[in-house]
């Protein structure tokens, strides 16, 4: 009896890595040492192009991954967002992704921002006189 509660206690964790631009969203689910257990994208959702980063197709992305996270028995999650490198704020995708994950009954024990921050770096698109409005 005692060894079935050990059992049933024991949590496993996996990182979700949410990719979120203002064209698409990816999420890409691994577990602690870094090997695949699922990835679903914006356009394994929905076949029109405008929508891939909507808030809603978010939703559909995170039920999606969900079942393949109840399958396997995962219970905590850790959460990565990135932006497009150099992006003020992550997508409109991104918040539906973590409302709807902490819905469905995952303890969300982490959420980390991991977008890129240029520094310096290579010339920007625009030209001399930059991007005329």
């Amino acid at each position: 009896m005692a060894e079935e509660k050990a059992k049933k206690k024991r949590e496993i964790e996996a990182v979700v890595n949410v990719y979120t631009s203002f064209n698409n969203t990816i999420v890409h689910v691994t577990d602690m040492s870094g090997q695949t257990i699922a990835k679903v994208t914006g356009g394994m959702v929905t076949k029109h192009d405008r929508l891939k980063a909507n808030p809603t197709i978010a939703m559909f992305i995170a039920k999606r991954v969900t079942e393949t996270l109840k399958e396997i028995g995962v219970t905590s999650l850790f959460i990565r967002i990135r932006a497009k490198t150099g992006n003020p704020a992550p997508g409109p995708g991104a918040h539906a992704i973590i409302k709807s994950l902490s819905r469905e009954g995952f303890k969300i024990l982490n959420i980390l921002d991991t977008t890129r921050i240029p520094r310096g770096g290579p010339k920007r698109k625009g030209g001399r006189r930059g991007r005329r409005v």
